[in-house]
């Protein structure tokens, strides 16, 4: 379980606390009188009480905690399932979040800006795993299934219900017909949403791109938050498709499990 971030340390240790309290200390000291470090020492427990529960400071301490920087069990599952390219790649990526975030502390109010745009590229950066996850999925359905050999399949099955007199027979076989045709439809479906999901890594990658490039140059506060409704913007777009594609691997999944009766060439007869 990950360490919390001392709060309370973190309020002490700002500079311009500790700048403060020592020159409360050295004016008792040359004035031989205690009363201003006593009122420092009231004020510094209001100070800290009241900073240290701040919602938006305890965000910046988070971001800039180690703690903060240990994955999360979904990204470690996901990690565990993609090839060691598929890694090299998405650790090439979060490097660039990790410049990303440098560029932007040097700004002005730097570590408000860390604090809100972190978050969005975790997601970014999540949603490019999970892009991946589904990717593998798309590859080993393509590959387990044979297309010519399911449309050679449909095809005879359709003239021979062209041909069938015996009712009970005919209406198996139609069964057999719409079953096939459901996982022709979900096999060109999957080539489709396989190249979606193509691109959709390839866009998620540009733009981490792009605001590295920008964030090297950027001055202005107003461009960084222009940045960042880029990166909302395609958070919302990666989750939509990532729910939309593992939908249709569960579906698929349940077609897949439907019985349709061995390859021609194996039937049993």
């Amino acid at each position: 379980m990950a360490k919390q971030p001392g709060y309370l340390r973190a309020a002490f240790l700002v500079p311009a606390n500790l700048f403060g309290l020592l020159a409360a200390t050295l004016s008792s000291v040359l004035m031989a009188d205690p009363l201003p470090a006593l009122v420092a020492l009231g004020m510094e427990g209001v100070y800290l009480g009241t900073l240290s529960l701040s919602p938006r400071f305890q965000r910046l301490v988070r971001s800039q905690s180690p703690a903060e920087q240990e994955p999360s069990a979904e990204t470690v599952a996901l990690l565990e399932e993609l090839a060691a390219s598929q890694r090299e790649h998405y650790f090439a990526l979060k490097e660039l979040r990790d410049k990303i975030l440098v560029n932007y502390r040097k700004l002005p109010g730097g570590g408000v800006l860390v604090a809100s745009s972190e978050p969005r590229l975790d997601s970014l950066l999540t949603n490019f795993l999970r892009l991946l996850s589904t990717l593998n999925a798309y590859r080993k359905y393509l590959n387990a299934a044979d297309r010519a050999a399911l449309e050679r399949e449909l095809a005879d099955l359709r003239g021979e219900l062209a041909g069938e007199t015996n009712p009970k027979l005919r209406d198996v076989k139609e069964k057999r017909v719409q079953i096939l045709e459901l996982r022709l439809q979900r096999f060109i479906q999957a080539e489709e949403s396989r190249e979606i999901v193509s691109h959709q890594l390839a866009s998620i990658e540009d733009l981490l791109r792009l605001t590295h490039e920008q964030s090297i140059s950027i001055r202005d506060v107003d461009a960084v938050s222009n940045q960042l409704d880029a990166l909302s913007a395609e958070i919302a777009a990666t989750d939509e498709t990532v729910r939309e594609m593992e939908k249709f691997m569960a579906i698929s999944d349940e077609i897949a499990g439907v019985p349709a009766g061995p390859l021609p060439e194996d039937r049993v007869r």
